[in-house]
């Protein structure tokens, strides 16, 4: 991350967090207008509140929420949600500090692999998944239900445990 951004850990229900995400929606409705059909946002692509364990905004200079990361368990692996940068901050290293700390996080808590689901018309989220070390791997439900759905995976590694100083005797 740059100089010019601050990583903060949120409620997933914050202000600034829910604003991105509607922000989000807004764009993805737009993209995918064509395939959501006259219900809107299929069901699949639902986030249960309780569901999220983490969520984590990029702020600028100005402590404007520029990005928006969560994660929530799929199994025996925590799936990325919600990744979202603000226009206006897109090629700043925003997205990819996003996903470091995700993956950190992640790490943390002893799990071992992180997936997610993007839609093929979104190249740009492709190329950075990629960049950052995710392979695709086969579309994995519920996301099979949509035949836009693009899956990738990482596997991450649990930091080694701090050194202790030996006590003197």
């Amino acid at each position: 991350m740059t100089a010019e951004h601050t990583l903060v850990t949120v409620p997933w229900d914050h202000e600034d967090a829910i604003a991105l995400r509607a922000a989000m929606a807004e764009e993805m409705a737009l993209r995918y207008a064509d395939r959501m059909g006259d219900d809107g946002v299929p069901a699949v692509l639902a986030v249960a509140d309780d569901s999220v364990i983490y969520t984590a905004l990029a702020l600028d200079r100005a402590g404007t929420a520029v990005g928006h990361i969560a994660m929530r368990r799929l199994g025996a692996d925590l799936e990325v949600k919600r990744m979202y940068v603000a226009p206006a901050a897109r090629g700043t290293g925003v997205a990819a500090a996003l996903l470091v700390a995700a993956e950190t996080h992640a790490a943390e808590l002893g799990v071992t692999r992180l997936v997610l689901q993007t839609g093929d018309r979104q190249p740009d989220a492709v190329r950075l998944y990629e960049r950052a070390g995710y392979t695709r791997v086969p579309v994995f439900p519920p996301y099979d239900a949509l035949p836009f759905s693009l899956c990738f995976a990482k596997n991450v590694t649990t930091p080694a445990p701090a050194a202790r100083t030996p006590h003197p005797c």
